[in-house]
């Protein structure tokens, strides 16, 4: 990483590429800083929206797949409109949402919540589907009931596979509001790159997007971090094989 900003640092300062085309990386820092609180109040925002949106879609997706595993015939009916659902074009979606709810919150948290919701919940499912039949019987025969087993073994045996699921969808929670704020809003990283967008202020774009690729890099993070508190067992296997 550090190598590729030197080259296209040098390759700015001696190419005689306009600015306003490719600006240098120091010139998109110095932008930056500038602008400090600006930025701090659209990184705010989106950080917020991001986390709003992403935590409704992980408890969501928790009962929608922890329903559809203990109950086969809501899984017969729920999951082809899951699946379905995936062929909805946000593109398109995004701004009529806008049209209905207006440039608040509720847009992008709902846009975040359709593109976070299927991974975590598809994920999960997958996850329960793993525990093998041998572990359940063993349990059984030991008196578990349903619950019990549902619990001390179908739920440890899905946390793997849960966090696979927020890995991926963590992201697409930053994706999805700053396409969300993109589309209409008063503050967020994604207004601000249209903006930008629009003043032919390309460093503050560029600034934009280093933002958003450092908040996803940050919560990516975060969630390995939980990850290896909440099932060290797990990891220590991985290393093991």
């Amino acid at each position: 990483m550090v190598g590729l900003l030197v080259i296209w640092q040098l390759y700015c300062d001696f190419s005689g590429v306009s600015p306003l085309v490719l600006p240098s990386p120091g010139r998109i820092a110095s932008a930056l800083i500038d602008v400090r609180d600006e930025a701090w109040l659209h990184t705010s925002t989106t950080l917020a929206e991001a986390l709003v949106g992403f935590g409704i879609a992980v408890v969501a997706a928790c009962v929608a797949a922890a329903a559809m595993d203990r109950i086969p015939a809501v899984r017969q009916s729920v999951y082809p409109i899951l699946v379905g659902s995936q062929a909805i074009p946000i593109l398109a979606i995004t701004p009529l949402l806008v049209l209905w709810f207006g440039f608040g919150l509720l847009p992008k948290v709902i846009v975040i919540v359709l593109v976070t919701f299927f991974p975590i919940t598809v994920a999960l499912l997958d996850g329960f589907a793993s525990t093998t039949a041998e572990a359940t019987d063993l349990l059984r025969t030991m008196g578990a009931t349903s619950r019990q087993v549902f619990w001390k073994l179908r739920v440890p045996t899905a946390l793997p596979g849960f966090f696979i699921g927020l890995r991926i969808a963590v992201t697409y929670a930053v994706i999805g509001a700053v396409y969300g704020e993109y589309v209409g809003a008063f503050d967020g990283l994604g207004i601000w790159m249209r903006t930008s967008a629009n003043l032919f202020r390309t460093d503050l774009v560029f600034g934009a997007i280093a933002i958003v690729v450092a908040i996803s890099v940050a919560l990516f993070a975060a969630v390995v971090l939980l990850e290896a508190v909440s099932i060290p067992w797990y990891r220590a296997a991985r290393r093991a094989r």
